[in-house]
């Protein structure tokens, strides 16, 4: 018999279009729980048979395991896993670590190598079935240009969080359902699922009340949602810099997927690049192509002055030193090493990261997305970037560590 909470959890999921996320501003959706099975109608089946023990989620590893470890800066990842730790160091695991860390005052490199190797021990992040390659993507924070007023060419609108959206916490339900959260709105007394893109685009979501700020390109507010913060150049020269503020529930769903799908785009074009390009060549159809993706993400004003925008921990990001993981299988904070190479290349590109951000679409163990920045070079490199990798958490002692993780 299922379990009462579980039970509720799979209706409210059916309900708002299975759609969840963890608390953290970039959305990750869930799958409902399956049904309890119907009682068999027909003579019993033999014994199953056991099921085949889970492939392990870490296997440890040394130093010397790690490619490029040594000739990495790692003092460059200083202070992003400084912004970790003001987060980390709450947690009883990483206290010791992040409190030694604060006595250390601009560490060189040899420093800062020692430290990692001294507190923290590698694990190597695996697949599923055992695998320990993945996807690397890239994103970055992109620069539009806008208006507080609408006006011809500042026509398409940049939404904060409207008012009637509906946040369920299930960690309410059950504390095995923590961090994850369901999505809707009321009409009357039921609760549907949220408006999705097309809705909100023809107007049949009341959010005129909820602009933030009017843009020229739709393209260009589209990958804006998809990078989940970026910055507006408004007509009176001022930078405005918005950052997550909510998502309405539904999942991603992958534009450049569909064009490749579809034959319209060879999949080596199915870039950032390609899609604008596509876009520019047939205007007719774009509403179409982006009403695909039912995702939709509000936005909020961020205050000025801020080094990067906030990832998922709530600390700002780091250009080439933060990642956006699965907080399923990747702790949010940690550091992650990562071997992969550059966009389009076989260049190695082998660097300690933090993970610090999540994402609609980043789904599995080894799956990264590698944050770029800000600046004219970081659209390009994170458009190109589609790379396989390996992935490394580094952890302190006692860490607790994942069902089936092969310790020596």
């Amino acid at each position: 018999m299922m379990p009462s909470f579980v039970r509720i959890a799979a209706v409210l999921a059916t309900v708002l279009l299975a759609a969840c996320d963890t608390l953290a501003p970039k959305p990750v959706p869930v799958e409902p729980p399956a049904p309890a099975p119907a009682k068999p109608v027909v003579p019993p089946a033999p014994a199953p048979v056991p099921e085949a023990r889970p492939a392990p989620a870490y296997r440890a590893a040394d130093w010397s395991a790690l490619p490029g470890w040594r000739q990495d800066r790692p003092e460059q990842a200083w202070d992003a896993f400084m912004r970790s730790c003001t987060v980390l160091v709450r947690q009883p695991a990483w206290e010791s670590t992040c409190t030694r860390a604060a006595t250390l005052v601009n560490p060189d490199g040899a420093t800062v190598r020692r430290f990692f190797e001294e507190r923290l021990r590698p694990w190597q992040v695996l697949n599923a079935d055992g695998s320990d390659t993945g996807l690397i993507t890239g994103y970055y924070e992109p620069l539009l240009a806008g208006s507080r007023s609408p006006s011809t060419r500042y026509r398409f609108p940049v939404y904060g969080v409207p008012e009637d959206l509906l946040v369920i916490d299930l960690g309410d339900l059950h504390p095995d359902l923590k961090n994850l959260r369901l999505r809707g709105r009321l009409e009357g007394r039921r609760v549907v699922p949220y408006y999705d893109r097309a809705q909100i685009e023809n107007g049949s979501a009341p959010m005129d009340r909820k602009v933030l700020l009017w843009v020229d390109d739709p393209v260009e507010l589209f990958f804006l949602q998809i990078q989940g913060s970026g910055r507006v150049r408004l007509d009176t020269g001022e930078l405005v810099a918005i950052g997550y503020g909510d998502q309405n529930g539904h999942p991603y769903r992958s534009i450049g997927r569909l064009l490749v799908d579809r034959g319209d785009l060879p999949l080596e074009q199915a870039s950032m690049q390609g899609i604008k390009a596509w876009a520019r060549r047939n205007p007719d159809r774009l509403q179409d192509l982006l009403n695909h993706n039912a995702s939709y993400v509000f936005f909020r004003e961020l205050p000025p002055g801020l080094p990067g925008p906030p990832g998922a921990m709530g600390v700002p990001l780091s250009a080439r030193r933060s990642l956006a993981i699965d907080p399923r299988f990747v702790p949010l904070g940690a550091p992650v090493f990562l071997a992969t190479t550059w966009p389009n290349t076989k260049q190695p590109l082998n660097r300690l990261l933090l993970a610090q951000d999540t994402g609609g679409a980043i789904r599995g163990a080894v799956r990264g997305d590698f944050f770029w920045g800000f600046g004219d070079d970081a659209p390009a490199q994170a458009g190109r970037m589609k790379q396989s990798g390996r992935m490394w958490v580094l952890l302190p002692a006692g860490y607790p560590l994942p069902d089936g993780s092969v310790r020596e």
